[in-house]
Order: C-alpha cells, then structure tokens, then sequence
C-alpha cells in the first residue's frame, strides 16, 4: 500500500482525480480509525498463490487486496464491498479469478465460502470459471486440492465452491455464498439482479460484493448510484462505518486527455510504467484503436466510453451536426441520375400524420435522395392541430407560431408535400406516386420499408408489379447503418438538394445508444418533431446494397468493346 501511494507522490505514476481522492480519503479518514488491523498473513498468502498458478500482480493489483483483508478488531470486515471501475483491458476480470480461487481455497481456510459470479451473458460470466478450471487442470499441485468440474469447482478441505451464474434474477435466490462478483455492472438498469444475488450473504463470515465494470451507456442505472455513493464516501457526508464500499474508480479526467496516451494510465493501470509484456501489447492494440479514430468517428463514443473509462454524457444526439445537414444541400445531374437504379423507399408509421417518400441512388460512394424525387403526404388534421396550417397569416406573427416551427405551408406550395383532407392516410396514394416515378422512367430496382405498415401496401405494390422488401427491425437496421451512415454525413457525401423539408426530418433525429451499445434513431420530439423523412432515407441506404454503382451507359460502353 504505502508503495503504491508513494509512486503517486513521487511522480513515477500519474493517478486520476478519484484516486487521488481515494488515497486522501483513506489517509483521512479510514488508517486513522483506531481498532483496524490488515490481516499480513492473508495479504502474503494471496499474492504468493496468485503469482504462483497465475501471474505477476501489478502494484494496483497488490493495494487494492490490502484493503480486502483490513478488518476491524472483532474481525469483521472494513470493506464488505468493492467497487472495481477501471478501462477495458485493465485486467479486472483475470484478477478477480485469482481471487475467486483463492476464497475457496484451505488457504483463506473458511468453510463453505461460496464465491458465485454474475455477469448479464453466459459467455462473460463462464470468463473467470473457465481462466479457474483451466488453471487447476493444468496444475497437478491444484487438482490435489480442487475438484473441478464443467459447472462447479469445489475444495476438497473447505467444502467451499465456486460457480458462475448469468443475472436471470427470477431464479437465484437464496443462494449461500460468501462472496458474490458482478461483472459487467455497468449494464444493470437497477438493484434487481444484485438483491438476489446477495439476499443469500450472511450465512458465512466475512461476506463480501465485488462490483466490476467498465463504463457503458446506460445511464441513472446501477453504475450510477455506485459513483454516487463513492461520491458520498470520498467526500465525507458518509462515514466508513456506516457504507464499507471500497471505490477503486479509474477514469481519464477530462476528454481531451484522451489525445495524450500518458493520461491513459489515469483510466488503466497497466499503463503505469514500466510496462508487462501484457501492457505493451494492449497499449499497442489501444494506440491502433485511437487512430483509427481519424477516418472512422463512429467509434469514438466507444473508444471514451470503453477504454478511457469516461461515458458519453450526450448519449442521446444529433444525428449529425446542423453543418452536415447543410452539406446536403449539393447540386447533382438529374438527367444522369436516370440512367442509374434507384431504390424506392417509404416510412410510412403513422396513418394519421406523416408518409414520407423517395428515390434513393448510389453514385461514387455518394447518396442521392434528389428534392424533385422525394415527396410527403401529410393528414390536414394533424397539420392543423399542430402546426397551425389552416390558420391565417395576420393572426400568427409571434415567435410561438407553430407555422415557423414547420412552415407546412411554405412546403406545400414549393411542392415537397401534399396536404390531404383526410383523417388517415390513403395507402393507394403512396403507390400511385411510385407508379408514376416508374412511369416517368425511373429504374426502380425495388420497394423498401419497415414491417409497420408494409403488410397493408406490400400486396398494392406487388400487384403493380414491384419487387418489395419489408425490414423486420428497423432498430437492428439502425444498429448495422449508424457508422456508415455518421461517416458519410461526416464526409458530405449524403446529397439531398435544396431540400428544407428533409433538412427537418433529420435535425429532428436524435441517437440514442442502447446498453449493447448499438445506435438506434428517436424522435427529438415525439409529436411535432418528425422524422419520416430521415427513416425514408435510411431505409434507402439499407437497400442501396443491391444497387450497382454505375450507370446504364457505363453498361452500354463496357459491351460495345465485345464482338457479338
């Protein structure tokens, strides 16, 4: 411990606010406790089996297992519940293998010490087991001391077992463990899960929580009210005595240390210098990963989130900024455009208010959705009632007139949508537009939308002779588009004319990006803030996979050079 902190205060390593909060805190307020001793023996005994069937601790790795034996002086625990919040690649879960086996072993010599983990996938909760498992089954020295099976390893002596368990909180309960070890906290939404888990704590001595994570992406969840109650801890509006939570919080600072890969250490570390051979090659992997940042912005949310240990805090956003939007507004060569396939797409969710419409083309890694091929059919109701559009001009001129929140009218009468009298949409409308597209001469490969509504107008296209195509989760859809799609707005290179209608549907999108981290696309706004538009167009660019990047005359041109 004291050579940990001393690395800190003598510059060898760079440490992050909280840390250094955590060593003020426990100079302060918990090594000045009377009637607190560190357990020397278990400490010792720890780190000589870890190293020995394992691998070389870091000196993190060794402060933080001091605090894990400090007991009070009727040997109950100071720390009950550790908090371990550190970057992608930090070790965390190798780590809490040596100390699930070593729980379990004659040498912390507590019988029956259950030591479960808890994780939200079978694949991330069997990591320790299986790290465990291998480890006995390669030692000849373990296997006299373990019994180890697929599913339970348990001491021959202690009687203690370890298992591993994914967080299907409805049947867990009244497990007797000693310990419990939730890995990926970061993704738990509430309590649920851990009250389960550890309903059943209690019945050994010495229970103990372990809570390992990195960041994630949901927010006001478990992680949270962790930090919170760390918060609470380090600052001293609670006492030890009353939340024996030890936080061990590992995070850049400020977003901008993340161009500087010294202050990478502050989120992992096993950057601290000198480096294990296991820290070079992460941080090459890492260092790999940020540069990549440069042609690919789409991961950079990750890159923060996950291996700088700072979450997003916008994680609801744009889906491009109000510039990139203005960007779509690019001149294009209709008469060329023509001589290409397009992909006829729709959003058509809502009867009752908007239908949006287009032709989607491919052109050079380029996107078109041309403003003279894209139309709206919008229910004069719903205009009405929400903005304003039957309204005469002379009584709305104040800043809350809901016409220059969406001047419906204005896009009316420069032809980008069509008002219809009519309490629900006319599905034969929709078709009839396409149809006469295709009539003009526009090569439509085929139709594409989402599942909503497509079951009504998929028999109305198919019997004028359309090929169509229903997207079953547009959620998922989102999920596999969101980085083409951020790059390509990133780049200029998505094209939509002067069109300030479709401007509108997509500065009404925000990103909003689920605990897996996938990106979905919302509403800004539920009711006035439509997005049809902006759906249109995505729907188009999952078609545009079928689309062939050249135009009939390249064909032409390509077949005139053989001889038939």
């Amino acid at each position: 411990m004291n050579e940990y902190i001393q690395s800190w205060r003598s510059g060898e390593i760079i440490l992050n606010r909280d840390r250094i909060r955590l060593i003020e805190w426990l100079e302060r307020d918990v090594l000045t406790m009377d009637g607190i001793y560190f357990d020397d023996e278990q400490i010792e005994n720890y780190i000589t089996f870890a190293e020995k069937y394992y691998f070389p601790l870091t000196p993190t790795q060794k402060f933080k297992v001091c605090f894990i034996f400090l007991f009070y002086e009727d040997d109950t625990l100071v720390f009950d519940e550790h908090f371990h919040y550190e970057a992608r690649g930090a070790g965390k879960t190798g780590f809490i293998s040596t100390l699930a086996n070593y729980f379990i072993s004659d040498l912390h010599g507590v019988n029956f010490y259950n030591v479960s983990v808890v994780a939200n996938s079978e694949k991330q909760a069997k990591m320790s087991f299986t790290e465990v498992y291998n480890t006995i089954d390669l030692e000849d020295n373990l296997q006299e001391h373990f019994d180890h099976k697929k599913a339970i390893i348990e001491s021959y002596n202690t009687k203690a077992t370890f298992q591993y368990h994914t967080s299907n909180a409805k049947t867990k309960d009244g497990l007797r463990d000693g310990c419990v070890i939730f890995e990926e906290v970061h993704a738990y939404e509430d309590s649920e899960v851990v009250d389960v888990f550890t309903s059943g704590l209690g019945k050994v001595i010495y229970p103990r929580i372990f809570y390992i994570g990195t960041d994630g992406y949901v927010r006001d969840g478990y992680i949270d009210k962790l930090k919170e109650r760390a918060d609470n801890l380090l600052t001293g509006q609670v006492s030890v005595r009353d939340d024996g939570l030890f936080p061990f919080m590992c995070s850049i600072d400020d977003e901008d240390e993340m161009h500087d890969s010294n202050m990478w250490q502050k989120a992992n570390p096993q950057f601290h210098p000198p480096y294990s051979d296991y820290a070079k090659n992460l941080l090459r992997t890492v260092k790999k990963q940020y540069r990549k940042l440069e042609n690919d912005p789409s991961g950079f949310e990750e890159f923060v989130t996950k291996r700088m240990n700072l979450p997003k805090i916008d994680l609801e956003k744009s889906v491009t900024s109000w510039e990139k939007i203005e960007a779509t507004n690019q001149d294009y060569d209709l008469d060329e455009l023509k001589r290409r396939e397009c992909i006829a797409c729709l959003d058509y969710a809502s009867v009752r208010d908007f239908v949006a419409m287009g032709l989607f083309f491919m052109k050079n890694d380029n996107y078109y959705v041309p403003k003279e091929l894209t139309h709206s059919y919008v229910c004069k109701p719903f205009a009405d009632k929400h903005y304003a559009y039957s309204r005469p001009k002379a009584e709305g001129n104040n800043k809350k007139d809901h016409r220059k929140f969406a001047p419906i009218r204005e896009w009316e009468d420069d032809g980008l949508l069509t008002v219809i009298d009519r309490e629900t949409m006319d599905p034969y409308m929709v078709v009839d537009w396409f149809v006469q597209k295709r009539n003009e001469g526009w090569n439509i490969k085929k139709v594409i939308g989402d599942n909503y509504r497509m079951e009504l107008l998929k028999p109305l296209f198919e019997a004028e002779g359309f090929e169509v195509e229903v997207i079953r989760n547009p959620d998922a859809a989102s999920g596999l588009l969101a980085p083409k799609i951020e790059v390509a707005f990133d780049d200029e290179r998505i094209i939509y004319g002067d069109n300030p209608l479709l401007r509108w549907y997509t500065n009404n999108v925000f990103v909003k990006i689920l605990a897996n981290g996938n990106k979905v696309y919302r509403k800004k706004e539920e009711v006035k803030r439509k997005t049809d538009g902006f759906m249109m167009f995505l729907y188009g660019m999952w078609g545009s996979r079928d689309l062939e990047d050249e135009s009939v005359d390249d064909v032409l041109d390509f077949l005139d050079n053989f001889e038939f």
